[in-house]
């Protein structure tokens, strides 16, 4: 079993923390895990993206050219990377922030309103958790108490960041997609 997930936003979007704590979680879990971020020069606003493969075996290349997961936290990423979905992939993506996204017949999507949630929530920094919620949810591959001690440990010595995180991270695990409903793509024809 190979699982390849791409996280695609913008930088200060916290894409490649979100990545970063799903990597160390999985190998918490045992799994072999890759992990390659890329990003602008431009610390905030600029592009960034970061690709994590998990496998029970070892992985013989990090690349993952043809991901089975993508999630993305803004449009631009969502326009950028759904052409590089594995056919019968699956897009998890920020549906406050992404109205359309460009059609494919051979993917399901899962919207997740992940701004309005984190506003609910009284913390706007959290949106990158709980789309990472619903990530770990529909692949079902990671334990979240491994997701729990890989966000404290992002967040060494600061409890209160690493608890609402790990909030954000349950709501999107509980709530997320909705008992693995999903839209056929069907937006943007």
């Amino acid at each position: 079993m190979i699982t390849k997930i791409l996280f695609a936003g913008s930088g200060g979007q916290g894409v490649i923390s979100m990545a970063n704590v799903f990597a160390k979680a999985a190998m918490l879990d045992d799994y072999h895990v890759t992990y390659i971020s890329s990003y602008g020069a431009a610390v905030r606003g600029g592009t960034a993206n970061c690709t994590v493969c998990i496998s029970d075996e070892e992985i013989a290349s990090p690349v993952a050219s043809s991901p089975d997961f993508i999630v993305a936290l803004n449009k631009p990423s969502a326009q950028t990377f759904i052409n590089k979905l594995d056919p019968g992939g699956q897009l998890i993506y920020n549906s406050d922030l992404i109205d359309t996204v460009p059609y494919r017949g051979d993917i399901d999507l899962f919207p997740v309103p992940a701004n309005m949630i984190a506003k609910n929530l009284k913390n706007d920094k959290t949106v990158n958790m709980i789309l990472l919620g619903s990530l770990a949810k529909l692949t079902n591959i990671i334990k979240p108490k491994h997701i729990h001690e890989s966000i404290d440990s992002l967040f060494e010595g600061k409890k209160k960041a690493a608890a609402s995180s790990i909030q954000a991270f349950d709501y999107g695990y509980e709530e997320f997609p909705f008992n693995n409903k999903k839209e056929k793509n069907q937006t943007e024809k």
